[in-house]
């Protein structure tokens, strides 16, 4: 009997998770004693029409992999198999270790074309082999960060909650999806591993199985009510309106039953509400929530709320799990400097800027962010903040910086506050944001 396919990439094989190009170029690095320090940059040249910024998460984790990244015996097994590499470079694998610098912006800074998320410094044979694995991690959790705070926004402190795990693209999206939530400032999610996984509020209520295995809506109302007090109850299997007439019956008849919210997932979520709304209120169950579904995204709720739609609570599934209308950055990790010396790809449209770098932003008296230059790392900028930091210092963590991914979701909540007004708008457009080069950056573009 063979073995089982694993569901999930384990991190044994984490190393094996890359481009067979990154691989053939090592071997050749190797074979031309190529091991000069090298500086790699982590970027996007555009944002997405649908998006005025990004919400750079996950380059922390990625640093944080890279540092413990190994070639098992299993793994160069595995590769001896492939008929392109000699048996020397993979007794050179057995021994590789990442033992250089990664400097990262810390989790859940908003972030702007040209900018590096992360950058690598590292003899070049390491910091090529981290491109697909860094690139993998940060694209998936940035994109869906950057999805979900806007649903944050769009909802106006009102919680949402993430219900998307059953049409997410596998089940490692679904569960690292999780971690980006956190970040973003959901409250909670249904997606049992990825909450307890990542620290993040578990929520749920029924389905509509559960009513229609029972023989009436009341049967199963009062049956779930029971069984969990203060619960949700989805009062749209049949007739939305008449099942909250339902719940209120049941809380008339039976006052020990407790129903903590009710969920709307069809029909016209607004009007529903509203009606929704009266009835339990003039019931006496002002304290009753609403909670909508289906469907959801950014817009939807913004129109919602914009109509006053008395809801208390959103959850938002297929939208926010795929980033339905920007599922994509055109990451880019490119060789900026190599022995000392500033490299430049000169294709058009796809320029890069030369040497390391440091990402300065600058704010106004009240805090408020009012534009960003990209300097050379060794550049101080007057009155402004860098924002780049070494996460992983010769191979290793470093522990004050990798902290700061646990204030991750903090941070975006404080950024949000100082962001302009521009930024904080959900329909599209550009983004406005000033982002300049410093003078001696300027200098060093047009000379390389």
């Amino acid at each position: 009997m063979s073995r089982p396919t694993p569901l999930q990439v384990d991190d044994d094989e984490l190393a094996l998770l890359t481009d067979l190009y990154q691989l053939t170029m090592t071997q050749a690095y190797w074979k031309e004693a190529m091991h000069e320090v090298a500086t790699f940059s982590l970027f996007f040249r555009r944002l997405p029409p649908q998006r005025r910024f990004m919400l750079a998460c996950g380059q922390q984790h990625a640093a944080e992999v890279a540092s413990r990244l190994r070639f098992t015996d299993g793994a160069l097994a595995r590769l001896a198999s492939v008929d392109h590499f000699e048996s020397g470079f993979l007794d050179w694998l057995a021994n590789w270790r990442f033992e250089g610098d990664i400097w990262t912006l810390p989790e859940g800074t908003p972030v702007f074309a040209n900018e590096p998320l992360l950058e690598v410094d590292a003899p070049i044979a390491q910091a090529q082999l981290l491109e697909s694995l860094v690139m993998n991690l940060v694209q998936l959790e940035t994109v869906l960060a950057s999805k979900a705070v806007r649903i944050v926004m769009a909802a106006r402190g009102r919680p949402v909650v993430d219900f998307g795990m059953r049409r997410m693209h596998g089940v490692d999206a679904a569960v690292r999806g999780v971690r980006a939530y956190r970040t973003a400032g959901l409250a909670g999610t249904s997606n049992v591993l990825g909450g307890l996984r990542h620290d993040l509020a578990l929520n749920g209520t029924m389905a509509h199985s559960y009513v229609l295995a029972h023989d009436s809506e009341r049967e199963a109302f009062r049956d779930f009510a029971r069984y969990y007090p203060d619960t949700t109850l989805l009062v749209d299997t049949h007739d939305t309106l008449a099942g909250v007439r339902l719940a209120i019956e049941l809380m008339r008849d039976a006052p020990e039953l407790r129903i903590g919210a009710i969920r709307l997932d069809s029909g016209d979520l607004g009007e529903l509400a509203k009606g929704a709304r009266a009835l339990l209120d003039e019931a006496g169950h002002e304290d009753i929530r609403i909670v909508a579904s289906s469907g959801l995204d950014e817009q939807a709720i913004e129109a919602l709320l914009a109509d006053g739609a008395p809801i208390d609570a959103f959850g938002v599934g297929t939208q926010m799990g795929v980033a339905a209308d920007a599922p994509v950055i055109d990451l880019s990790y490119k060789l900026v400097e190599y022995a000392g010396t500033p490299r430049v790809k000169h294709s058009t449209g796809k320029i890069n800027l030369p040497g390391r770098k440091q990402v300065f932003r600058r704010r106004d008296a009240t805090g408020h962010f009012r534009g960003d230059i990209i300097a050379g790392r060794d550049e101080a900028i007057e009155a402004a903040t860098p924002l780049l930091m070494p996460s992983v210092k010769g191979g290793r963590p470093v522990p004050e910086a990798m902290a700061l991914a646990d204030t991750a979701r903090e941070r975006v909540a404080r950024a949000l506050t100082r962001l302009p007004a521009t930024l904080r708008r959900l329909d599209h457009g550009e983004s406005g944001y000033p982002v300049a080069l410093s003078a001696a950056l300027q200098r060093r573009v047009a000379r390389d």
